[in-house]
């Protein structure tokens, strides 16, 4: 006998938990892989922005390209957290 599936999560507790941590809302959305790709991207863009920003760039342009992908996560994971509710997404 095969177990039940897990019922796909809340949309809002997807996008709770993506506006906490890079990732975290694609893992919770059934997409670990594309969660652990943002949250490396994440630290990627971060750590580069922060070796090539200009020493006197406040915290948001030392780290401006991981909050840029983080940004693009967010809607992402709430997205793909919708659709798999909705049954049109695996």
């Amino acid at each position: 006998m095969r177990p039940e599936p897990a019922p796909p999560p809340n949309p809002r507790l997807v996008l709770l938990a993506a506006l906490v941590l890079p990732g975290m809302g694609h893992v919770l959305a059934g997409r670990p892989q594309r969660g652990l790709g943002f949250a490396f991207f994440t630290l990627i863009g971060a750590w580069l922005t922060t070796k090539f920003a200009a020493p006197d760039a406040d915290v948001v342009g030392r780290h401006a390209a991981g909050l840029f992908v983080w940004a693009l996560s967010i809607p992402d994971a709430y997205r793909t957290a919708r659709l798999r509710r909705s049954g049109l997404a695996p």
